[in-house]
């Protein structure tokens, strides 16, 4: 059972959410969240990424940089610029997106959950990753990220769900790029109730997106309670701020390839290998998003290819049959070299938001082919979680992103 309870949010004065509302730390890199923060110094990013208020000569995980996010933390608090709410509550978060809608119920999951595998992962996380978290999460005693997490849509839920969105919403806006933002706050203690039990029958619940900040902020609960070993499991810190989303509303984005260079292979040396695993067909120059599963896109020198799996390399295992383990051991691995995705400098990664001018913008300039995904399901996904396996890198991409700032956590 999932244990995903209500809590008292510090959330931004009314007025100010349009302004404080950022896109995740880590969709940005230094120069890019010093540009944002100084186009909009009220942006959350100047938290999230506290290094934009010092110079290039200061470590990005530098002590004073944490130390400089908790003192804009409390005082932008002590100025009245986030309210707290007077009693634990839920929150309901749309975001709409492209002619699309999905509503989460904003709440705070258990790191118990998490250490025993009701919350659910597919993917690893990076040491270095998580320190700069849980650097943040500890010394501002904040969390400030919601984690994406996902469930399998049932009817109470959605009841709720539905029902609280008749009524008036606390924030309705429009983000600078495009995506429309309501929020709602369920604060009556007969639907918290509900809402509590609804998701104390769910045998799972998983991880979509933000697979570091869960890790972070476990590790912060974690640490605490060694700190406070007469701890009660009640004490904020043994929870992390969540988004929840129903799977039937969730939708994922490709996750495409560029490679740098055909491994010393000609074109034609090149397109005989790919030949092995895969039927080739020459498309010309129509760019060519792959309409199901088994089928790839693939831009080379100027013109478009269709790739179909051949019968003898696809799976029925959970992470074997996912097109991107299809690409990986039977094209990038032996064909152009790439065996290890996650640090081989030769292979990029392009988010299917950026569409596939990005791609073959990319083969233009730096690289010499692309590659065109068809989508990871949300029931693949949940499938590799299930069977407590992992899926390649950059399998997922999610849009669109929650935003930082919304809600914060206080872990008390």
């Amino acid at each position: 059972m999932a244990n995903i309870r209500p809590f008292q949010a510090y959330r931004p004065r009314i007025g100010m959410e349009k302004r404080i509302a950022a896109l995740p730390y880590d969709v940005y890199n230094r120069q890019e969240a010093a540009a944002v923060v100084k186009e909009n110094p009220d942006s959350f990013l100047a938290i999230d990424r506290a290094e934009t208020q010092f110079g290039e000569e200061v470590d990005t995980y530098a002590p004073e940089v944490y130390e400089k996010a908790r003192q804009m933390l409390r005082q932008q608090i002590a100025e009245g610029r986030f309210v707290q709410e007077v009693k634990p509550c839920y929150y309901l978060y749309e975001q709409t997106f492209a002619g699309r809608s999905q509503t989460g119920i904003v709440a705070c999951a258990s790191i118990d959950d998490y250490c025993n595998h009701i919350i659910k992962k597919h993917e690893n996380t990076r040491a270095d990753k998580e320190q700069d978290r849980i650097n943040h999460v500890d010394i501002c005693n904040m969390q400030t990220g919601p984690i994406f997490l996902a469930y399998r849509a049932n009817d109470v839920l959605r009841e709720i769900v539905a029902a609280a969105k008749e009524g008036k919403t606390v924030y309705d806006f429009v983000s600078d790029d495009g995506i429309g933002h309501r929020v709602w706050i369920i604060d009556e203690d007969e639907q918290i109730l509900r809402i509590q039990k609804a998701f104390a029958l769910l045998p799972s619940v998983y991880i979509a997106d933000g697979h570091h900040r869960c890790a972070s902020a476990v590790k912060v609960g974690l640490k605490r309670r060694e700190a406070f070993p007469d701890y009660t499991g009640e004490e904020e810190f043994n929870y992390f701020l969540s988004v929840l989303f129903p799977d039937e509303e969730l939708h994922i984005l490709d996750y495409n390839r560029v490679v740098k260079d055909l491994n010393g292979l000609s074109k034609e040396e090149f397109l005989a290998r790919t030949a092995e695993c895969f039927t080739v067909e020459k498309l010309g120059k129509q760019s060519y998003h792959p309409e199901k599963k088994g089928t790839f896109g693939m831009y080379l020198d100027e013109e478009w290819y269709r790739l179909t799996a051949k019968p003898e390399i696809l799976s029925q295992d959970a992470v074997e049959g996912l097109d991107v383990s299809i690409l990986q051991e039977n094209l990038l691995a032996p064909v152009l070299g790439i065996t290890d995705p996650k640090s081989d400098k030769r292979i990029d990664f392009v988010g299917g938001i950026r569409g596939l001018e990005e791609l073959e913008r990319r083969v233009h300039t730096d690289m010499k082919v692309a590659f065109s995904m068809y989508p990871t399901s949300i029931g693949e996904l949940f499938a590799v979680a299930d069977a407590g396996r992992l899926m390649p890198p950059k399998s997922t991409w999610f849009e669109p992103k929650l935003r930082s700032g919304l809600f914060l956590h206080d872990l008390g």
